[in-house]
């Protein structure tokens, strides 16, 4: 039986406003939970290969990310289980964190409109990543007083750099009843399992015990996009991590990421990514260097 979405429950550490916490351990990226809590969370990881799965939104980064969420923005953990050696730092905290009205001072005014586009999930480019990434590696070891002054200072660097990435992500968020919270899950647990394998309308649909014209209406409404769209997206998404990863053919990449037609994988590729994928290696490569 398929988990539920579940709510993940945040207390601050003893002296301090916000949570933060610290992962060096390979180990701690377990088999992905989907999940959601009231805070909102930024997580620095500072190297290695992982997949973005929040909300509706699926991705693959290649070095590392720093990512912003709004609250209530179900996701899974951000690393592969097998992921190489790394850095971890995620800091959560509660809207008013410091206070009621404190957003609305206005000196906080970019700072809130941050959290108000975090809503939808951010992701901040390199340049960024390394920058906001080197004040967040030492916060952990910071008494609370430098602790909190460390934190509004990453929050003004988020707050007033254009180099970030919308996500749109907010066509699924946890504003619906608790049943919908294990269909999701349910959904995006057997596609998880099963994106290499042709995946039929009529057996998703039978997973959540509904009829495939219901459960089609159903999805489109909660995400935004046809459950097709979705599996596409979730096999470009695995697709682009292996052509990241090594030489291994375009074509061998096409059946390994779960499409049968070397033709409609192009197509959907560049649907998708706005790229082909041989154009997207190449960048990937011109980047590397």
């Amino acid at each position: 039986m398929a988990m539920k979405a579940s709510l993940e429950k945040i207390a601050p550490v003893f002296g301090s406003s916000f949570n933060i916490r610290k992962f060096t351990n390979p180990e701690t990226c377990k088999i992905p939970h989907w999940h959601f809590h009231p805070e909102y969370e930024i997580v620095y990881i500072s190297n290695g290969k992982g997949k973005r799965h929040i909300g509706n939104h699926i991705s693959h980064y290649e070095d590392g990310d720093l990512i912003f969420l709004g609250p209530n923005l179900p996701h899974f953990g951000f690393c592969d289980q097998f992921m190489e050696e790394h850095t971890e730092i995620v800091i959560q905290m509660k809207e008013d964190f410091l206070g009621k009205d404190f957003l609305n001072s206005p000196e906080m005014s970019q700072v809130k409109q941050l959290f108000e586009r975090s809503k939808q999930g951010l992701i901040f480019d390199p340049t960024i990543k390394q920058l906001v990434g080197k004040e967040l590696l030492t916060m952990p070891e910071m008494d609370s007083f430098d602790r909190l002054l460390s934190l509004l200072k990453v929050l003004k660097k988020l707050a007033q750099t254009e180099a970030y990435t919308l996500l749109n992500a907010s066509g699924l968020t946890l504003e619906v009843q608790a049943q919908d919270h294990g269909r999701i899950n349910t959904i995006y647990q057997h596609v998880e399992t099963n994106f290499k394998q042709e995946i039929s309308l009529d057996e998703m649909a039978n997973k959540v015990n509904m009829t495939v014209p219901a459960f089609c209406r159903y999805f489109k409404k909660l995400t935004g996009k046809t459950f097709t769209h979705f599996v596409n997206e979730f096999r470009i998404a695995n697709a682009c991590q292996l052509l990241a990863e090594g030489d291994l053919p375009i074509s061998e990449i096409c059946y390994e990421s779960g499409f049968n037609n070397f033709s409609h994988f192009n197509k959907q590729f560049k649907l998708i990514t706005g790229n082909s994928p041989s154009k997207h290696r190449k960048e990937l490569k011109t980047f590397v260097m």
